[in-house]
């Protein structure tokens, strides 16, 4: 599975999940020469790329993803952490989803965690 994290996303979960799982295939938008892209620009890029993205934005990366959708356009999908939820409670469900699932599950979907 290969994931990228989005500008903002909690350091703390992405280090959370690497100790878990440390041959996992993530990158930052700031390793690829995407900080302060657009959104359409990171779901482009993550498309290009066949990487699910991670986000904390609900607000806007959720519209994108879904207008993207909509116009037939590839989208390897969207996991939106809530930003409140507890940091543990989310490594957990994005440890399931990377172990239990395959990329092909997540295509075209948008999905929150956790879960409950």
């Amino acid at each position: 599975m290969r994931l990228l994290t989005d500008e903002n996303f909690n350091g703390a979960i992405l280090r959370g999940l690497m100790r878990r799982l440390p041959d996992l295939d993530i990158v930052r938008v700031q390793d690829v020469g995407l900080i302060n892209a657009s959104d359409p620009d990171i779901l482009e890029w993550a498309a290009s790329e066949g990487r699910i993205l991670l986000t904390h934005d609900v607000a806007t990366i959720t519209m994108y993803a879904y207008e993207r959708i909509d116009r037939g356009l590839p989208m390897p999908g969207v996991v939106e952490a809530i930003a409140t939820a507890p940091i543990g409670k989310i490594v957990d469900d994005l440890e399931l989803l990377v172990l239990c699932g395959k990329p092909e599950d997540y295509e075209n979907q948008i999905l929150f965690v956790p879960f409950s």
